[in-house]
């Protein structure tokens, strides 16, 4: 922290605890006019130090006038509405001063200062979230039983998570849900799903015994910029074989007749040259797909796993899960997720995309229309982004 144009001698009296000595002499420094935020802000320290509050809280607010941004008037400011009660008050002030440290700078004698901002931030933290637990046991909330979307907002509100949004990087559909995973019973076709996983297991079995069925799944495009760094380009740490690849059926999906069959009754996304996509996705052993969001939130997103090892897991969101074998969810791939295979094994999942069930099929009509007419313009880099 810059100390600006304080005078020498009365930082001298305040590094040796000289607090009257050193006050008097920025008084003598303010009046002679030298008055800068750290001049008026180090005698509000004094001033706290020597319990004379009235004169304190007015060199804090002067320094707090010149910057507002300025650490020791911030804390002074604190400690003095702590010290008269006001812990409200003085947790405002607490937090404006954690997020000034936060940015670099903190001199030593500020250091017990920023501690006890932090102290006193998580001791009304903790009183708070008493008082609402409480307050709330009264009303009947009960946590596990009581309304999912209730207890998110009160986690986001109490700093235990954050809030996710759709965030598709190329086409936004305004008015849909922002679910991170649907409820299962809103695709009873699932059932149907479900019921072949042994079978689909079986063929996906056959197709693996042939390597160079699968293929990476993120591949630079000729034209489009892409992540050169990224640990998983060009990786068959992360590689799929395709049933149906942007829109169009593949070889590999007369090999896979029962995988094919169950999906009779899935509302797949149909947009030319981009959906659906119907593939197998595998993650090899200690592979980690990074953060990142779909392309367009008129559709979602369908896991059926079909090989799965321990310690597989899947975040959309705040919501964490691990895939187990025949047990399907859906979910929103605009929503920032990542998957990370954390067994000795390879995870292999039966995935594909389907329609938002919010969209009626004149919404998928021109969304159709949209999509295909935009890309007859800009040819798409890939249905998952």
């Amino acid at each position: 922290m810059k100390f600006g144009s304080v005078d020498s001698g009365a930082l001298a009296a305040f590094s040796r605890g000289d607090w009257r000595g050193a006050g008097e002499q920025l008084d003598a420094a303010i009046r002679g006019g030298g008055g800068d935020a750290e001049t008026f802000a180090l005698l509000a320290d004094c001033r706290r130090r020597l319990d004379e509050s009235s004169a304190a809280h007015e060199a804090a607010e002067r320094a707090l006038a010149i910057d507002p941004r300025n650490l020791r008037a911030t804390l002074v400011k604190a400690d003095l509405l702590v010290g008269e009660g006001k812990r409200r008050e003085a947790n405002f002030y607490h937090g404006v001063a954690l997020e000034i440290a936060a940015e670099g700078g903190v001199t030593p004698d500020l250091r017990d200062g920023v501690h006890r901002a932090q102290a006193a931030r998580a001791a009304v933290q903790a009183d708070l979230q008493a008082l609402v637990q409480e307050e709330l046991r009264e009303a009947g909330y009960r946590e596990g039983r009581s309304s999912p979307r209730f207890t998110l907002a009160l986690d986001v509100l109490m700093g235990r998570k954050q809030p996710y949004f759709q965030q598709p990087t190329a086409f936004y559909y305004p008015g849909l849900p922002n679910l991170e995973f649907y409820p299962r019973e809103q695709f009873p076709w699932l059932d149907a799903v479900e019921a072949e996983v042994e079978a689909m297991t079986t063929e996906l079995e056959g197709v693996l015994r042939d390597e160079a069925t699968f293929a990476p799944y993120l591949r630079p495009a000729a034209g489009i910029p892409g992540l050169a760094d990224y640990p998983l380009i060009n990786s068959m740490d992360w590689s799929t074989c395709s049933l149906w690849k942007s829109g169009a059926e593949t070889a590999m999906a007369a090999r896979c007749p029962r995988t094919m069959a169950a999906l009779a009754e899935a509302p797949l996304c149909r947009v030319k040259a981009r959906s659906p996509e119907v593939m197998f996705s595998q993650l090899r052993a200690g592979a980690h797909i990074r953060p990142h969001t779909g392309v367009a939130n008129t559709r979602l997103i369908c896991h059926v796993p079909l090989i799965v090892p321990s310690d597989c897991v899947f975040r959309v969101g705040n919501d964490v899960r691990e895939w187990e074998k025949g047990r399907g969810w859906v979910f929103d791939d605009t929503i920032e997720h990542e998957a990370r295979n954390g067994s000795d094994r390879t995870r292999v999942i039966l995935m594909f995309d389907i329609w938002r069930p919010e969209l009626g099929e004149e919404e998928r009509l021109l969304v159709s229309a949209l999509l295909e007419a935009m890309d007859a313009y800009s040819p798409h880099p890939g249905a998952h982004g």
